[in-house]
């Protein structure tokens, strides 16, 4: 019996050996860490908010803390409109960028600009950004209250629509748990506190690891 096993058993370790190498090679991995870039305005750029607190340092460790291998850029700029961001947005993408989170709008609804425009840029922002190769998960925007109920709605179906036409992954509304909840903004009522924004990471982590495991791997 111990005469078998002596033969036995290195062929067991080598057979086991094959079998690992087998299922690493066969098993997707991404050689780099997955590139995301937040583009959009002061919401996304961290107006009012120290180091560390802005939306896209706070997802970044958020992914990081699931295990995710990521970077998270900000090309967020405070007062941009979707035609402002229109006209950056080549540059301000770099080439290498696996995914985009949109988030555009709300300083062209502040602004009473005609929701059949901000839907032309926004139509073209997204267009450009995947005959690149980049996925977009774009953070729709809703309209304030006093801008009228025909304003609101033209507003705010606008993004679902470019969702579907586009084929991307749809947050309904950024500010979704802070809008309007005052212990979450900042002294001004309009932009995120630190904790206002850790708020909108948790509720749209799920929405960004959906996107990320629609990316392809090297």
């Amino acid at each position: 019996m111990a005469f078998k096993y002596k033969f036995l058993c290195p062929a067991m370790v080598w057979g086991a050996m094959l079998f690992s190498v087998a299922l690493s090679l066969a098993a997707p991995a991404r050689s780099e860490p997955v590139q995301i870039v937040g583009f959009g305005d002061s919401l996304m750029a961290g107006f009012g908010l120290g180091p560390g607190e802005g939306f896209t340092e706070q997802l970044q460790e958020a992914l990081r803390a699931k295990g995710h291998d990521v970077t998270v850029s900000n090309a967020g700029v405070s007062g941009d409109t979707t035609s402002g961001g229109l006209a950056r947005l080549d540059w301000s993408v770099p080439d290498g960028t696996d995914l985009v989170i949109l988030e555009l709008g709300a300083n062209d609804m502040l602004r009473g600009i005609d929701p059949a425009i901000v839907e032309k840029n926004l139509d073209e922002m997204i267009a450009r950004l995947k005959a690149r190769g980049m996925k977009v998960v774009l953070a729709g925007m809703l309209a304030a209250p006093n801008l009228g109920h025909a304003y609101g709605e033209a507003f705010g179906s606008l993004y679902p629509r470019l969702a579907q036409k586009h084929e991307v992954v749809l947050y309904p509304f950024f500010l979704d748990g802070v809008a309007a909840v005052q212990e979450l903004l900042s002294e001004d009522g309009m932009h995120p506190s630190a904790g206002g924004i850790r708020t909108i990471v948790e509720r749209i982590l799920p929405t960004v690891e959906q996107a990320m495991a629609a990316l392809p791997q090297d």
